[in-house]
């Protein structure tokens, strides 16, 4: 009886229809995507032998959220979301298809890849934020929230687990153009899932400023509110420095590990374990209380894990650490997506959403086009170790922060009844309570 209630609180957001309708639709999407994501980064270093082409379709892949990410939440603020995710999920379903083709006739070239990698980019850029801000549509019990980003990172590193040694197996039999073609058919899954989905329409605000005007003000808003801009920091942090380790991948499974395409899948799964190890402990959570101190705590972990895999010569050791890593990176991540949506206004929720989107994707193709130049001057377990040292920095940095950032949240939770004026539970007293400021 007891285990039904834990399994009824850690999946309680699928209580509601239109979350549900979106899980299902998207974790069967997100198979073929981390499919063509390996099968990808496998072909160009096949086709090139070249650690910095590696880097630089990364960053070719994920500068365009960089560059245009910030419109886009606008965009967010201002549209229909529903319709939006639509149009983007169509794009990227043809864009798969064109990698599809081009690999099975045999005339794929780099150029190519890199062109269609930044088509990709410059969806995501719109998609993202949009994806993120309509899950506060979706889950009409806005206590949920919380269960339902977890869920949707869950399903995410669920598909991470399962899609890459799909892809590692497909790829030595069939080559990797049939992983494209797959990822072309799992996005009829999320596009139908889309159009089943009924939320109620959001409230007309007139917008009297322009695109550039509300941009400043949602810039405003989120630099002035401390606790979004120190997760916003300490998230461009992680993925300028510590993310780029997944582009180097290919390189680990190959020249050190002795590898092949099923080396490299078997590492990225074990990745994707720890990331829904992370994801599952998240959403059994009750409330949002105290991950504060699990960004910085999640954080430290990934940078230690970074730091052991650049001295990792086998197999299973690199398996291990890489579970690690992914569950750092997960509980980092995750938990600084439900601190931001839980604090944030309504009205700014799609621009504050697309700033983190570019600081755990726009900020990450910098990092990469850093790590393929540096990795092939001194070498990938050297750039993997230098990646690790500065995260640790970051994690320490950021939990000196974490007391002046409890005291500018604790009255926004009062406020929502997250936790009660005069602390009585545990978590309210041990976590949230701080010295009055001087």
């Amino acid at each position: 009886m007891e285990g039904k209630k834990e399994i009824n609180q850690i999946f309680r957001a699928l209580r509601h229809r239109n979350f549900r309708l979106f899980f299902i639709g998207q974790g069967i999407s997100l198979i073929g995507t981390w499919m063509q994501q390996i099968a990808m980064i496998w072909l160009v270093y096949r086709l090139t032998n070249s650690v910095f082409l590696l880097g630089f379709v990364g960053f070719t892949s994920q500068i365009p959220t960089f560059l245009v990410g910030s419109f886009a939440g606008v965009i967010a603020d201002r549209t229909n979301r529903q319709r939006v995710l639509i149009i983007t999920q169509t794009l990227a379903m043809l864009q798969a298809l064109m990698l599809g083709i081009l690999a099975l006739t045999g005339s794929i070239t780099v150029w190519e890849i890199i062109l269609l990698s930044t088509f990709l980019g410059l969806i995501n850029a719109f998609d993202v934020p949009t994806r993120q801000s309509f899950l506060s549509e979706m889950v009409e019990r806005k206590e949920d929230l919380g269960n339902a980003i977890a869920l949707n990172s869950s399903m995410f590193n669920s598909a991470r687990l399962i899609g890459p040694a799909i892809a590692g197996i497909l790829i030595s039999i069939i080559g990797e153009g049939y992983c494209f073609l797959l990822n072309a058919l799992s996005f009829i899954a999320v596009i139908i899932s889309l159009m089943l989905i009924k939320v109620k329409p959001r409230p007309k605000i007139p917008h009297r400023a322009g695109i550039v005007e509300g941009l400043k003000e949602g810039l405003s808003y989120a630099w002035r509110f401390k606790p979004i801009r120190n997760i916003l920091m300490l998230l461009s942090l992680m993925s300028v420095i510590g993310m780029p380790y997944t582009v180097l991948m290919p390189v680990f499974a190959r020249d050190i590990l002795h590898g092949g395409s099923h080396t490299l899948g078997f590492l990225a799964s074990s990745a994707g374990l720890g990331a829904l190890t992370g994801a599952l402990y998240l959403a059994s959570r009750k409330n949002v209380v105290g991950l504060g101190r699990w960004i910085s705590y999640a954080s430290g972990i990934f940078g230690v894990g970074l730091l052991l895999l650049s001295f990792s010569k086998t197999l299973w050791l690199a398996l291990i650490v890489l579970y690690f890593i992914g569950f750092g990176m997960m509980v980092q991540m995750a938990s600084s997506n439900t601190i931001i949506q839980t604090i944030v206004d309504d009205d700014k929720r799609g621009r504050v959403m697309s700033f983190y989107t570019m600081a755990f994707l726009g900020m990450a193709p910098i990092g990469s086009l850093l790590a393929g130049s540096l990795a092939s001057k001194i070498g990938t377990p050297s750039t993997i170790l230098i990646s690790g040292i500065v995260c640790i920095l970051g994690a320490i940095i950021f939990m000196k922060e974490l007391p002046a950032i409890r005291r500018v949240i604790r009255p926004i939770y009062i406020k929502m009844g997250i936790i009660t004026e005069v602390s009585s539970g545990i978590e309210s007293a041990t976590q949230l309570s701080v010295p009055p400021e001087n």
